[in-house]
């Protein structure tokens, strides 16, 4: 028994039955009903067949079949119904917040944890390693100057090194938490250092003090060695089981306490730092060492030009101030700094060629003549200036410790000798400049002279002489000089008195100016002070004393027209602002007259050129040169008495237009002693080179040749 349908409500939802009933009406107002979506397919067939068979019982609905037997008309599809706009649903704002609380509290909570470690956990630890913590103050050093020649070149300067020190305040057993710590770093630091582990623990148990220089200046390599092993060590003193054992120390021992830690949880390198420092090198070896000088172990000049300009090449030290903890810096603990002030650099007056020149030969003469030492100096006749001052034996300041001690001075001025007949200029200067003899007057010269006690006589036995003044010169002769240097004044006394008076001008028993360490005076008496021997030794050249660069200067006097110019060794200086200053031009002082100086000049030059003269090994092709031979008994500075020579040679060039003047001395020679036969040729090679060196145009003119002999 079927279900009667209810109007509007067929299966397929259209809104009329199967019987053609009307539909309802719509109530004014009410909403237009929206057509049904259409069910996906498959899901809407069997729908509509269950709600079918509910409706007419179970059979099958039937199509309805319109009137008049007309087909049924296919209705349009329906447009699907537009989506509806997704609506956006705010967050939870409680939770957000929740979750902001939770991982704050989170944040808070380690932070709190940590606060707990610091303070009762690790609080022994960190109270330990505060004490550590200290501000040191470090030197910063200043950068020694250089010393170069007069083109630039270093002769002395200064390269990186690094000074090894120690803090002996972190080595105490409470602190080191070792009993033998400073035994451990020495025992480490010796091999390394080359430094005895005793000498290296005592310093490191210094007391009541934060710094001790184990080794100065000390190389890059050696620095990182030591580096190394402290890092090293470091590492191993960092373990977990290290840091327990660190813990216990100074605990109870029912709390399992301990004295100190393990000898592998030790670092006992903690309190060796270093600071930057320099060593002193000497590009050159041992080229110009005797002028140079040395550093001593501190890096501060000892000797020569080194200890002279020792303020100036040094400049001024600086100071770092900084906090570490168990020998590291803290960069984050602040700190301060003060920069250091450079040193100046000199530039000096030496000719690297000529120096080197110099130093050959004098080196090979000494040797051939097994002599105990010489010198030869080089210098321009118009400055003043020293292009060369050679010493042999010499020495390396490079190997310091492989020197003597009798070659680590300057013995060219350092070394008071009697010059013997070099001296004679002065005398002849004397006598030419007061107007008591001319070049030409006649001496007659015997072969010996009786003053006072004494029985004087020349190099070599000769029949009388009838000599020129300036074959007095030439030939040498002692007997012809006193003879000269009799007529000075009417008596003895007065004599004398002009003489020291003309010696002093030439610079004779005073400084040289150049103020070098070590440098003599030599010795002149007053004339009132002069024996019945002195007074007759002195005018050619024996009781009294000069240095090397007192008899030079003398030559350099006549051959520049009679006017001393202070002798010089520095050129200039350089500053921590890089400005370059000249040195002050040597001062000037006229000793003798121009015309004086010229008839001298004259003279000296037959020493060289006439056959009868004692210096003919020392011409010069192609220059004229004026100089004198000496050949002097010399006195022992170990007792005081006579014994051996001195030979010499001094003179310069071109004599028509002098430029340079070279001496050589060469003391206590073994085979042969002439200084005309030892000297002679060192001076040839040593002018021959300068004037090439600074191409010095050869001589225009031939030499006056002045006669030597003259009769009654």
């Amino acid at each position: 028994m079927s279900t009667p349908r209810q109007p509007g409500r067929g299966s397929g939802g259209s809104g009329s039955g199967s019987g053609g009933g009307k539909p309802r009406p719509r109530p004014a107002g009410a909403a237009r009903p929206q057509p049904a979506r259409r069910p996906a397919a498959g899901a809407s067939r069997s729908a509509g067949a269950s709600g079918a068979a509910r409706s007419a019982g179970g059979e099958r609905p039937r199509t309805p079949r319109p009137r008049g037997g007309e087909p049924p008309r296919r209705q349009p599809p329906r447009r699907p119904a537009p989506p509806q706009p997704r609506l956006i649903k705010l967050g939870d704002p409680k939770k957000r917040l929740r979750l902001v609380g939770v991982a704050m509290v989170a944040v808070f909570s380690v932070f709190a944890g940590r606060l707990v470690q610091l303070q009762l956990l690790d609080s022994d630890e960190l109270a330990a390693a505060a004490q550590a913590n200290k501000y040191v103050q470090a030197k910063l050093s200043a950068d020694r100057g250089s010393i170069t020649s007069s083109d630039g070149v270093a002769l002395a300067t200064t390269v990186d090194a690094y000074d090894v020190t120690g803090d002996p305040s972190l080595y105490p057993a409470e602190k080191s938490l070792v009993p033998d710590a400073p035994e451990q770093a020495a025992a480490l630091l010796a091999p390394i250092l080359n430094r005895s582990k005793e000498q290296l623990a005592a310093l490191l148990r210094t007391p009541k003090t934060q710094w001790v220089m184990l080794a100065p200046r000390q190389s890059p390599e050696t620095k990182k060695q030591i580096t190394d092993l402290k890092s090293t060590l470091a590492k191993q003193a960092d373990t977990v089981a290290c840091r327990a054992q660190r813990k216990l120390v100074g605990k109870p021992a029912e709390q399992g306490g301990r004295t100190s830690v393990d000898a592998a949880c030790a670092n006992p390198l903690a309190g060796i730092t270093f600071q930057d420092s320099k060593r002193r090198v000497y590009p050159a070896g041992g080229l110009a060492a005797n002028l140079l000088g040395y550093v001593n172990a501190d890096g501060i000049g000892t000797g020569g030009l080194e200890l002279q300009y020792q303020g100036d090449l040094a400049g001024k030290d600086g100071h770092s101030t900084y906090a570490q903890v168990n020998g590291r810096m803290v960069p984050t603990a602040g700190g301060s700094q003060q920069s250091p002030v450079e040193g100046s650099d000199l530039r000096l007056t030496l000719d690297r060629d000529i120096q080197w020149a110099a130093q050959r030969a004098i080196t090979d003469q000494v040797a051939n003549a097994g002599a105990e030492k010489g010198y030869v100096i080089v210098q321009d006749v118009k400055t003043g200036q020293v292009l060369a001052m050679a010493a042999s034996p010499g020495f390396n300041p490079n190997e310091l410790a492989k020197a003597k001690a009798d070659q680590l001075g300057n013995a060219a001025v350092g070394d008071a000798f009697e010059p013997g007949s070099t001296a004679k200029l002065m005398t002849m200067a004397a006598v030419l400049d007061t107007g008591t003899a001319a070049w030409d007057t006649y001496v007659e010269v015997p072969n010996t002279l009786q003053r006072s006690d004494r029985i004087f006589h020349d190099d070599i036995d000769h029949p009388t002489w009838h000599l020129t003044l300036a074959g007095v010169l030439a030939k040498s002769s002692n007997i012809g000089t006193i003879l000269a240097a009799e007529r000075l004044a009417p008596d003895q006394a007065g004599s004398n008195k002009v003489l020291h008076d003309y010696l002093t001008r030439f610079g004779i028993g005073q400084s040289t100016g150049l103020g070098f360490p070590g440098e003599t005076k030599g010795i002149l008496a007053k004339p009132e002070a002069w024996n019945g021997s002195q007074q007759y030794t002195i005018p050619f050249g024996q009781g009294l004393s000069v240095n090397a660069l007192q008899a030079t200067s003398v030559f350099s006097t006549i051959a520049n027209g009679g006017v001393r110019v202070t002798p010089n060794l520095l050129a200039g200086t350089t500053g921590a602002d890089g400005r370059y200053v000249a040195a002050p031009p040597g001062k000037e002082t006229r000793v003798v007259k121009p015309e004086t100086a010229k008839t001298l000049t004259e003279m000296l030059e037959s020493v060289v050129s006439d056959e009868q003269g004692t210096g003919t090994k020392a011409a010069v092709e192609g220059y004229r040169v004026a100089g004198k031979t000496g050949t002097a008994n010399r006195v022992d500075p170990k007792t005081g008495k006579y014994n051996g020579y001195t030979a010499s040679f001094i003179g310069f060039a071109p004599a028509d237009a002098p430029r340079v003047t070279v001496s050589c001395v060469i003391q206590d020679p073994k085979n042969g002693h002439f200084g005309g036969q030892l000297c002679g040729p060192v001076f040839k090679q040593v002018m021959e080179f300068t004037l090439k060196t600074l191409r010095v145009a050869p001589s225009g003119s031939q030499a006056p040749n002045l006669p030597v002999e003259r009769k009654p």
